[in-house]
Protein backbone atom coordinates (compact mmCIF):
# COMPACT_ATOMS: atom_id res chain seq x y z
CA UNK A 1 0.00 0.00 0.00
CA UNK A 2 1.26 3.65 -0.28
CA UNK A 3 0.31 4.09 3.17
CA UNK A 4 3.23 2.34 4.24
CA UNK A 5 6.99 3.59 4.14
CA UNK A 6 8.85 1.13 2.71
CA UNK A 7 8.33 1.94 -0.51
CA UNK A 8 8.47 5.68 0.00
CA UNK A 9 11.54 5.84 1.58
CA UNK A 10 12.97 3.05 -1.61
CA UNK A 11 11.39 5.86 -3.80
CA UNK A 12 13.36 8.88 -2.54
CA UNK A 13 16.70 6.51 -2.41
CA UNK A 14 16.04 5.64 -6.07
CA UNK A 15 14.77 9.11 -7.35
CA UNK A 16 16.23 12.19 -4.61
CA UNK A 17 19.42 10.51 -3.51
CA UNK A 18 21.50 13.55 -3.82
CA UNK A 19 18.85 16.38 -3.08
CA UNK A 20 16.85 13.83 0.11
CA UNK A 21 18.11 11.06 0.63
CA UNK A 22 21.71 11.73 1.30
CA UNK A 23 20.89 14.92 3.12
CA UNK A 24 17.97 13.69 5.68
CA UNK A 25 18.54 13.18 9.26
CA UNK A 26 15.55 11.66 10.28
CA UNK A 27 12.43 10.17 8.66
CA UNK A 28 9.34 10.54 10.38
CA UNK A 29 6.17 9.77 10.19
CA UNK A 30 3.39 12.85 10.64
CA UNK A 31 2.54 11.60 14.24
CA UNK A 32 6.16 11.50 15.24
CA UNK A 33 6.78 14.47 13.70
CA UNK A 34 4.95 16.64 15.13
CA UNK A 35 5.82 15.00 18.65
CA UNK A 36 9.91 15.76 17.75
CA UNK A 37 8.77 19.24 16.83
CA UNK A 38 6.74 19.43 20.01
CA UNK A 39 9.79 17.92 22.32
CA UNK A 40 13.11 17.83 20.36
CA UNK A 41 13.09 14.30 20.85
CA UNK A 42 13.42 12.22 18.14
CA UNK A 43 11.49 8.61 19.61
CA UNK A 44 9.24 7.01 17.56
CA UNK A 45 5.69 5.80 18.81
CA UNK A 46 5.45 2.21 18.59
CA UNK A 47 1.87 2.86 16.71
CA UNK A 48 3.44 4.56 13.82
CA UNK A 49 6.34 2.10 13.26
CA UNK A 50 4.37 -1.56 13.68
CA UNK A 51 1.91 -0.30 11.18
CA UNK A 52 3.65 1.19 8.72
CA UNK A 53 7.00 0.74 8.92
CA UNK A 54 7.74 -3.33 9.43
CA UNK A 55 8.77 -2.49 12.99
CA UNK A 56 8.00 -5.74 15.58
CA UNK A 57 6.80 -4.96 18.97
CA UNK A 58 8.85 -8.03 20.01
CA UNK A 59 11.65 -8.05 17.99
CA UNK A 60 12.79 -4.35 16.83
CA UNK A 61 13.80 -3.96 13.40
CA UNK A 62 14.67 -7.24 10.95
CA UNK A 63 18.26 -6.10 9.33
CA UNK A 64 17.63 -8.75 6.30
CA UNK A 65 14.46 -6.77 5.47
CA UNK A 66 15.96 -3.31 4.91
CA UNK A 67 18.94 -5.75 2.69
CA UNK A 68 16.60 -6.94 0.98
CA UNK A 69 14.79 -4.25 -0.42
CA UNK A 70 17.83 -1.73 -1.45
CA UNK A 71 18.12 0.13 2.09
CA UNK A 72 20.70 -1.46 4.05
CA UNK A 73 21.83 1.70 4.66
CA UNK A 74 19.09 2.99 6.94
CA UNK A 75 20.85 0.16 9.30
CA UNK A 76 23.84 2.68 10.07
CA UNK A 77 24.13 3.68 13.96
CA UNK A 78 21.68 1.67 14.81
CA UNK A 79 18.83 2.77 12.55
CA UNK A 80 19.34 6.48 13.91
CA UNK A 81 17.15 7.93 10.53
CA UNK A 82 14.21 6.11 11.13
CA UNK A 83 14.11 5.42 15.20
CA UNK A 84 15.95 3.61 17.80
CA UNK A 85 13.83 5.00 21.16
CA UNK A 86 10.47 3.47 20.37
CA UNK A 87 7.65 4.16 23.06
CA UNK A 88 4.01 2.85 23.96
CA UNK A 89 1.28 5.54 23.07
CA UNK A 90 1.13 7.58 25.79
CA UNK A 91 4.62 7.41 27.12
CA UNK A 92 5.81 10.91 28.19
CA UNK A 93 8.57 12.69 25.74
CA UNK A 94 11.26 14.17 27.27
CA UNK A 95 10.60 16.76 29.57
CA UNK A 96 7.71 17.80 27.59
CA UNK A 97 6.63 21.05 25.31
CA UNK A 98 9.90 22.92 24.52
CA UNK A 99 10.08 26.74 25.09
CA UNK A 100 10.21 27.45 21.41
CA UNK A 101 7.30 25.04 20.60
CA UNK A 102 5.37 26.40 23.67
CA UNK A 103 5.99 30.23 22.28
CA UNK A 104 4.46 29.51 18.97
CA UNK A 105 1.20 27.37 20.36
CA UNK A 106 0.69 30.14 23.06
CA UNK A 107 0.55 27.32 25.90
CA UNK A 108 3.52 26.79 28.85
CA UNK A 109 6.62 25.12 28.02
CA UNK A 110 6.82 21.73 29.94
CA UNK A 111 3.24 20.70 29.73
CA UNK A 112 3.99 16.91 28.89
CA UNK A 113 3.68 15.56 25.56
CA UNK A 114 2.61 11.88 25.23
CA UNK A 115 3.79 9.33 22.08
CA UNK A 116 1.64 9.36 19.46
CA UNK A 117 -0.95 7.72 17.66
CA UNK A 118 -2.17 7.49 13.71
CA UNK A 119 -5.26 9.74 13.05
CA UNK A 120 -7.81 6.74 13.06
CA UNK A 121 -5.66 4.55 15.73
CA UNK A 122 -6.89 8.16 18.04
CA UNK A 123 -10.28 7.95 17.15
CA UNK A 124 -10.58 3.59 18.04
CA UNK A 125 -8.83 4.43 21.66
CA UNK A 126 -11.32 7.18 21.93
CA UNK A 127 -14.50 5.36 21.87
CA UNK A 128 -13.71 1.98 22.30
CA UNK A 129 -13.12 1.59 25.77
CA UNK A 130 -16.16 3.37 26.83
CA UNK A 131 -18.09 2.45 29.70
CA UNK A 132 -21.63 1.10 27.94
CA UNK A 133 -23.12 0.06 31.43
CA UNK A 134 -27.37 0.72 31.40
CA UNK A 135 -27.34 0.84 27.60
CA UNK A 136 -28.28 -2.77 27.02
CA UNK A 137 -26.16 -3.97 25.10
CA UNK A 138 -24.37 -7.17 25.07
CA UNK A 139 -21.23 -6.63 24.95
CA UNK A 140 -21.58 -5.12 28.21
CA UNK A 141 -20.73 -8.39 29.65
CA UNK A 142 -17.90 -9.33 27.19
CA UNK A 143 -14.25 -8.48 27.26
CA UNK A 144 -13.22 -4.83 25.36
CA UNK A 145 -12.34 -7.39 21.66
CA UNK A 146 -16.10 -8.02 21.28
CA UNK A 147 -16.32 -4.41 19.96
CA UNK A 148 -15.40 -2.63 16.51
CA UNK A 149 -14.47 0.56 16.34
CA UNK A 150 -15.07 2.77 12.85
CA UNK A 151 -14.08 5.62 12.17
CA UNK A 152 -15.40 7.09 8.99
CA UNK A 153 -14.90 10.22 7.58
CA UNK A 154 -13.47 10.99 4.07
CA UNK A 155 -11.89 7.00 4.23
CA UNK A 156 -13.09 4.80 6.68
CA UNK A 157 -10.80 2.57 9.31
CA UNK A 158 -12.11 -0.78 11.18
CA UNK A 159 -10.07 -1.13 14.09
CA UNK A 160 -10.52 -4.94 16.49
CA UNK A 161 -8.47 -6.24 18.95
CA UNK A 162 -7.37 -9.52 20.16
CA UNK A 163 -5.51 -10.49 23.14
CA UNK A 164 -3.77 -13.02 20.46
CA UNK A 165 -2.77 -12.76 17.11
CA UNK A 166 -5.38 -12.63 14.98
CA UNK A 167 -4.11 -13.25 10.74
CA UNK A 168 -7.25 -11.81 8.77
CA UNK A 169 -6.70 -12.08 4.94
CA UNK A 170 -7.18 -8.49 3.33
CA UNK A 171 -6.73 -6.82 6.61
CA UNK A 172 -3.92 -5.29 8.13
CA UNK A 173 -2.35 -6.42 11.05
CA UNK A 174 -2.40 -8.06 13.63
CA UNK A 175 -0.22 -5.28 15.70
CA UNK A 176 1.14 -5.38 19.23
CA UNK A 177 0.32 -2.39 21.20
CA UNK A 178 -0.06 -0.30 18.17
CA UNK A 179 -3.58 1.16 19.41
CA UNK A 180 -4.29 -0.37 23.16
CA UNK A 181 -1.20 -1.08 25.04
CA UNK A 182 -1.04 -5.01 25.54
CA UNK A 183 -3.75 -6.22 22.56
CA UNK A 184 -2.98 -6.92 19.16
CA UNK A 185 -4.57 -4.70 16.51
CA UNK A 186 -6.43 -5.42 13.23
CA UNK A 187 -6.83 -2.66 10.97
CA UNK A 188 -9.53 -3.07 7.84
CA UNK A 189 -10.49 0.05 5.94
CA UNK A 190 -12.41 1.47 3.00
CA UNK A 191 -10.57 3.68 0.96
CA UNK A 192 -13.85 5.88 -0.18
CA UNK A 193 -16.86 6.07 2.06
CA UNK A 194 -17.57 10.08 2.79
CA UNK A 195 -15.90 10.71 -0.45
CA UNK A 196 -17.75 8.30 -2.43
CA UNK A 197 -21.26 9.87 -1.09
CA UNK A 198 -19.98 13.57 -1.95
CA UNK A 199 -18.93 11.92 -5.60
CA UNK A 200 -22.89 10.20 -6.16
CA UNK A 201 -24.96 13.39 -4.71
CA UNK A 202 -22.45 16.58 -6.37
CA UNK A 203 -22.09 14.28 -9.85
CA UNK A 204 -26.12 14.04 -10.00
CA UNK A 205 -28.08 16.17 -11.83
CA UNK A 206 -30.85 17.45 -9.14
CA UNK A 207 -27.89 18.87 -6.97
CA UNK A 208 -28.28 22.35 -7.87
CA UNK A 209 -32.15 21.73 -6.60
CA UNK A 210 -30.48 19.78 -3.39
CA UNK A 211 -28.33 23.00 -2.88
CA UNK A 212 -31.31 25.84 -3.30
CA UNK A 213 -33.75 23.84 -1.04
CA UNK A 214 -30.85 22.53 1.53
CA UNK A 215 -30.34 25.97 1.86
CA UNK A 216 -33.55 27.63 1.93
CA UNK A 217 -34.27 25.55 5.03
CA UNK A 218 -31.13 26.04 6.84
CA UNK A 219 -30.05 22.21 6.65
CA UNK A 220 -27.21 20.50 4.99
CA UNK A 221 -27.63 18.93 2.21
CA UNK A 222 -27.34 15.37 3.58
CA UNK A 223 -29.86 16.77 6.67
CA UNK A 224 -32.40 17.58 3.63
CA UNK A 225 -31.52 14.26 1.39
CA UNK A 226 -32.44 12.21 4.81
CA UNK A 227 -36.14 13.86 5.38
CA UNK A 228 -36.61 13.96 1.84
CA UNK A 229 -36.45 10.07 1.78
CA UNK A 230 -38.90 10.11 4.92
CA UNK A 231 -41.36 11.70 2.81
CA UNK A 232 -40.83 9.60 -0.50
CA UNK A 233 -40.71 5.91 1.78
CA UNK A 234 -44.22 5.43 1.92
CA UNK A 235 -45.37 2.59 3.69
CA UNK A 236 -42.45 0.91 3.80
CA UNK A 237 -38.99 1.39 5.82
CA UNK A 238 -36.84 3.72 3.93
CA UNK A 239 -33.93 0.61 3.18
CA UNK A 240 -36.55 -0.59 1.28
CA UNK A 241 -36.59 2.37 -1.55
CA UNK A 242 -33.33 0.56 -3.30
CA UNK A 243 -35.34 -2.49 -3.63
CA UNK A 244 -34.11 -2.28 -7.66
CA UNK A 245 -30.84 -0.14 -6.93
CA UNK A 246 -27.73 -1.58 -5.66
CA UNK A 247 -24.11 -0.48 -5.32
CA UNK A 248 -21.00 -1.41 -5.26
CA UNK A 249 -18.74 1.16 -3.88
CA UNK A 250 -14.98 0.54 -4.53
CA UNK A 251 -14.67 3.82 -6.97
CA UNK A 252 -11.21 3.48 -6.14
CA UNK A 253 -10.06 0.19 -5.06
CA UNK A 254 -10.99 -1.96 -2.72
CA UNK A 255 -8.64 -1.90 0.98
CA UNK A 256 -10.51 -4.54 2.84
CA UNK A 257 -11.22 -7.66 2.85
CA UNK A 258 -10.60 -8.37 -1.04
CA UNK A 259 -7.51 -6.19 -1.01
CA UNK A 260 -7.59 -5.46 -5.55
CA UNK A 261 -6.74 -1.94 -6.45
CA UNK A 262 -8.30 -2.40 -9.59
CA UNK A 263 -11.67 -3.14 -8.70
CA UNK A 264 -14.04 -0.48 -9.71
CA UNK A 265 -17.70 0.75 -8.47
CA UNK A 266 -20.97 -0.95 -9.99
CA UNK A 267 -24.59 0.75 -9.87
CA UNK A 268 -27.12 -1.83 -11.16
CA UNK A 269 -30.73 -0.71 -11.40
CA UNK A 270 -30.76 2.93 -13.10
CA UNK A 271 -33.62 4.99 -14.59
CA UNK A 272 -33.90 7.85 -16.75
CA UNK A 273 -35.21 9.51 -14.25
CA UNK A 274 -33.31 13.18 -13.52
CA UNK A 275 -35.30 14.29 -10.42
CA UNK A 276 -34.80 14.64 -6.73
CA UNK A 277 -36.32 11.46 -5.56
CA UNK A 278 -33.76 10.14 -7.96
CA UNK A 279 -31.09 11.54 -6.10
CA UNK A 280 -32.40 11.06 -2.85
CA UNK A 281 -32.39 7.28 -3.78
CA UNK A 282 -29.19 6.79 -5.08
CA UNK A 283 -27.66 8.60 -2.14
CA UNK A 284 -29.47 5.58 0.27
CA UNK A 285 -27.94 3.17 -1.84
CA UNK A 286 -24.66 4.21 -1.76
CA UNK A 287 -24.57 4.60 1.64
CA UNK A 288 -26.20 1.29 2.26
CA UNK A 289 -23.15 -0.22 0.16
CA UNK A 290 -20.54 1.42 2.48
CA UNK A 291 -22.89 -0.48 5.32
CA UNK A 292 -22.49 -3.56 3.12
CA UNK A 293 -19.11 -3.21 2.79
CA UNK A 294 -18.56 -2.75 6.83
CA UNK A 295 -20.44 -6.17 7.08
CA UNK A 296 -18.37 -7.82 4.81
CA UNK A 297 -15.18 -6.58 6.42
CA UNK A 298 -17.00 -8.17 9.83
CA UNK A 299 -17.57 -11.06 8.31
CA UNK A 300 -14.01 -11.74 7.19
CA UNK A 301 -12.65 -10.93 10.65
CA UNK A 302 -15.12 -13.19 12.31
CA UNK A 303 -14.20 -16.53 10.13
CA UNK A 304 -10.53 -15.52 11.17
CA UNK A 305 -10.99 -16.12 15.19
CA UNK A 306 -12.40 -12.45 16.35
CA UNK A 307 -15.86 -12.34 17.93
CA UNK A 308 -17.55 -9.08 17.18
CA UNK A 309 -20.90 -7.81 19.13
CA UNK A 310 -20.85 -4.14 18.90
CA UNK A 311 -19.81 -1.10 16.82
CA UNK A 312 -18.34 1.89 17.95
CA UNK A 313 -18.84 4.77 15.23
CA UNK A 314 -16.56 7.74 15.24
CA UNK A 315 -15.70 10.36 12.65
CA UNK A 316 -17.81 13.07 10.45
CA UNK A 317 -19.88 10.23 8.86
CA UNK A 318 -21.17 9.26 12.50
CA UNK A 319 -22.99 12.63 12.84
CA UNK A 320 -25.49 11.40 9.70
CA UNK A 321 -28.20 9.31 11.59
CA UNK A 322 -29.01 7.61 8.24
CA UNK A 323 -25.64 6.57 7.79
CA UNK A 324 -25.50 4.89 11.25
CA UNK A 325 -28.89 3.13 10.88
CA UNK A 326 -27.81 1.95 8.06
CA UNK A 327 -24.68 -0.12 9.72
CA UNK A 328 -26.97 -1.58 12.56
CA UNK A 329 -29.47 -3.07 10.33
CA UNK A 330 -26.89 -4.26 7.42
CA UNK A 331 -24.64 -5.60 10.15
CA UNK A 332 -27.22 -6.70 12.26
CA UNK A 333 -24.81 -4.90 14.95
CA UNK A 334 -26.20 -1.94 17.67
CA UNK A 335 -23.74 1.17 17.20
CA UNK A 336 -22.48 2.64 19.97
CA UNK A 337 -21.66 7.15 19.44
CA UNK A 338 -19.54 8.82 21.46
CA UNK A 339 -20.83 11.74 24.05
CA UNK A 340 -18.11 13.71 22.74
CA UNK A 341 -18.12 13.49 18.56
CA UNK A 342 -14.70 13.89 18.13
CA UNK A 343 -13.52 11.13 19.09
CA UNK A 344 -10.17 11.36 17.40
CA UNK A 345 -9.27 14.16 19.78
CA UNK A 346 -10.83 12.26 23.01
CA UNK A 347 -8.19 9.68 21.85
CA UNK A 348 -5.12 12.06 21.80
CA UNK A 349 -6.05 13.63 25.22
CA UNK A 350 -6.02 10.37 26.84
CA UNK A 351 -2.66 9.95 25.30
CA UNK A 352 -1.86 13.65 27.03
CA UNK A 353 -3.54 12.23 30.45
CA UNK A 354 -1.09 9.20 30.40
CA UNK A 355 1.72 11.60 30.23
CA UNK A 356 1.04 13.47 32.45
CA UNK A 357 0.82 10.86 35.12
CA UNK A 358 -3.00 11.99 36.01
CA UNK A 359 -3.91 8.26 34.98
CA UNK A 360 -1.63 5.21 35.30
CA UNK A 361 -2.69 3.39 31.93
CA UNK A 362 -4.17 3.61 29.05
CA UNK A 363 -7.00 1.53 29.69
CA UNK A 364 -7.92 3.29 32.93
CA UNK A 365 -8.14 6.63 30.83
CA UNK A 366 -10.37 4.94 28.22
CA UNK A 367 -12.78 3.98 30.84
CA UNK A 368 -12.44 7.09 32.42
CA UNK A 369 -12.70 9.92 29.72
CA UNK A 370 -14.71 7.72 26.84
CA UNK A 371 -18.63 8.16 27.97
CA UNK A 372 -21.46 6.52 25.84
CA UNK A 373 -23.51 9.33 23.98
CA UNK A 374 -26.19 7.48 21.86
CA UNK A 375 -26.98 3.66 21.44
CA UNK A 376 -28.74 3.12 17.98
CA UNK A 377 -30.08 -0.58 17.86
CA UNK A 378 -30.99 -2.20 14.18
CA UNK A 379 -34.51 -3.20 12.81
CA UNK A 380 -34.00 -6.95 13.06
CA UNK A 381 -37.70 -6.71 11.27
CA UNK A 382 -35.51 -5.93 8.33
CA UNK A 383 -33.25 -8.29 8.34
CA UNK A 384 -34.38 -10.31 5.55
CA UNK A 385 -34.15 -7.48 3.07
CA UNK A 386 -30.98 -7.05 3.96
CA UNK A 387 -29.74 -10.71 3.97
CA UNK A 388 -30.92 -10.39 0.24
CA UNK A 389 -29.21 -7.17 -0.96
CA UNK A 390 -25.93 -8.49 0.57
CA UNK A 391 -26.14 -11.39 -1.52
CA UNK A 392 -26.65 -9.14 -4.19
CA UNK A 393 -23.60 -6.95 -3.25
CA UNK A 394 -21.69 -10.29 -2.82
CA UNK A 395 -23.05 -11.07 -6.30
CA UNK A 396 -21.67 -7.72 -7.47
CA UNK A 397 -17.93 -8.31 -7.21
CA UNK A 398 -17.70 -11.65 -8.74
CA UNK A 399 -19.37 -10.11 -11.84
CA UNK A 400 -17.16 -7.87 -12.08
CA UNK A 401 -14.08 -10.01 -12.01
CA UNK A 402 -15.88 -12.20 -14.42
CA UNK A 403 -16.17 -9.01 -17.14
CA UNK A 404 -12.59 -8.64 -16.13
CA UNK A 405 -11.72 -11.81 -17.10
CA UNK A 406 -13.36 -11.78 -20.53
CA UNK A 407 -11.92 -8.77 -21.36
CA UNK A 408 -8.42 -9.92 -20.67
CA UNK A 409 -8.64 -12.97 -22.18
CA UNK A 410 -7.09 -14.45 -25.68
Amino acid sequence: SVEMQAPKLLWLKENLREICWDKAGHFFDLPDFLSWKATGVTARSLCSLVCKWTYSAEKGWDDSFWKMIGLEDLIDDNYSKIGNLVLLPGAALGIGLTPEAARELGLPSGIAVAASLIDAHAGGLGVIGADVRGHGLTCEGQPVTSRLAVICGTSSCHMGISKDPVFVPGVWGPYYSAMVPGFWLNEGGQSVTGKLIDHMVQGHPAFPELQAKATARCQSIYAYLNSHLDLIKKAQPVGFLTVDLHVWPDFHGNRSPLADLTLKGMVTGLTLSQDLDDLAILYLATVQAIAFGTRFIIETMEAAGHSLSTLFLCGGLSKNPLFVQMHADITGMPVVLSQEVESVLVGAAILGACASGDFTSVQEAMARMSKVGKVVFPEHADKKYYDKKYQVFLRMVEHQKEYSAIMNGS
